[in-house]
């Protein structure tokens, strides 16, 4: 049974703010308009936008955020606070002179190779430094203002019994999809900081739900040749990439975390509701509106962080990127890390599993390598498979990673790598037969 208290009498007022403010936050993140013969989210429209109408300053722009982000651990003293973070800190180093050297157009031949550096910059860095600090604007109006609370009474039934989180959290899990993972775990890691998340649940959202968003998942079936199947693919990939954080969630290290609140930050669990859901769903809306900040102070508040996120993000792009398609280019380090996959691929049938395990390791340092890898292949399944690895693997060191260091959910490097074999195991053992029976 609920312990809600019944809410005072219902204003106009309440009723016209919950309405209006969760309207605009889902236009801008989930409902697809068409301009310019582009389908995809206004929020993506605003940022390419940007790109066409100021696109000279916007590289200056992405690359005064990289220099903020590299100075600020050191100006703020918070390089010491780990090793991790000395280490984060000092590669910051090295995305500052890549940002420079790719900016400026000053460097060697193989930095500016069309699919090193300037992939980097172009694909990933300057995407990013738009949209976060914009979307936070707009995930004010989706997390502040009752809606989350509301779908979560309605989502109780399907998101604590197979994922372990809070009916609230589906608003995350569809953002990833058809917004940002770095939008999506900034709005986790602000409802962590909250109360309403606890540490558990926190890192369960950014290692399951928080996957590349279904526009970049265009870009990946465009390379390998997918759009002919395109609906296919994408339906594939969110269950199975859902089916697969249903698993992560009850084996370590996930299954392990504390089940705790943000220290210093009382809980705020969800009220477990057994009837009556639209009653209680308004019920929670309504404690949350008069709890919220004023609209001028929320929005300054999410920019903020969106900022800070961002000068967080963008240099690590482009160091441990870098690296990464550097090591996937010329050593043999992701052919040995390969073999690990080779073994479940052989089991399901996946063809070509030698080229099919050394695709999915080379994931880990940046999701659209397993793509490079197998575009051209004559196989649709293996196509189709890695694919699918690239969104349900999650976790990449060029930019989920940093993301995630960025935030207060503690959840461990080495945590990391090891949800990231497990879900990459297990995409190639359920996307497989799936694939096979659906092609």
């Amino acid at each position: 049974m609920s312990t809600l208290q019944e809410p005072a009498r219902t204003k106009r007022a309440d009723v016209l703010r919950f309405v209006l403010y969760s309207a605009i936050g889902i236009f801008m993140f989930f409902v697809p308009v068409t301009i310019g013969g582009k389908s995809t989210i206004p929020l993506d429209h605003i940022v390419t936008w940007l790109r066409e109408n100021v696109g000279a300053a916007v590289p200056y722009y992405a690359l005064a955020v990289i220099l903020a982000g590299t100075v600020f651990p050191f100006v703020t003293g918070s390089w010491r606070a780990s090793p991790v973070k000395m280490v984060f800190a000092f590669l910051n180093i090295l995305g500052l002179v890549v940002g420079c050297a790719l900016v400026f157009s000053v460097g060697p031949d193989w930095l500016m190779a069309k699919d090193m550096g300037p992939f980097l910059f172009n694909s990933l860095v300057i995407p990013v430094s738009l949209i976060v600090p914009i979307g936070s604007v707009f995930l004010a109006l989706l997390i502040g203002y009752g809606l989350m609370e509301f779908i979560g009474v309605f989502l109780q039934p399907v998101m604590r019994p197979v994922w372990r989180t809070p009916g609230r959290s589906a608003i995350d899990a569809v953002a990833s999809f058809v917004g940002s993972y770095s939008l999506a775990l900034l709005l986790t890691d602000r409802v962590y900081r909250e109360g309403r998340y606890t540490a558990r649940e926190a890192a369960i959202i950014a290692t399951g739900f928080s996957t590349v968003s279904a526009s970049f998942m265009v870009i990946v079936a465009k390379a390998l040749d997918l759009m002919d199947h395109w609906l296919l693919y994408f339906w594939l990939a969110l269950v199975v990439t859902f089916l697969v954080t249903a698993i992560t969630v009850r084996i370590p290290p996930l299954s392990r975390i504390p089940d705790d609140p943000y220290p210093g930050v009382e809980h705020q669990p969800e009220k477990l509701v057994t009837g009556r859901r639209f009653h209680h769903a308004w019920a929670e809306a309504r404690e949350a509106l008069h709890t919220a900040p004023s609209l001028g102070r929320n929005v300054w508040d999410n920019l903020r962080d969106g900022l800070k996120m961002a000068m967080s993000i963008l240099p690590s792009i482009l160091s441990i990127g870098l690296i990464g398609l550097v090591l996937a280019r010329y050593t043999p380090i992701f052919d040995w890390l390969g073999y690990l996959f080779v073994p479940f691929a052989w089991i399901v049938g996946l063809p070509e599993p030698l080229l099919a395990g050394k695709a999915s390791a080379t994931g880990i340092a940046e999701m659209f390598l397993p793509a490079t890898l197998v575009a051209g292949q004559e196989s649709l399944v293996l196509r189709l498979v890695i694919a699918i690895v690239c969104v349900s693997a999650i976790i990449f060191f060029s930019a989920l990673v940093p993301s995630i260091l960025a935030t207060k959910i503690p959840v461990s490097i080495r945590s990391l790598v090891v949800i990231w074999f497990e879900r990459v195991a297990l995409t190639i053992l359920i996307a497989t037969p799936l694939v096979k029976l659906l092609t």
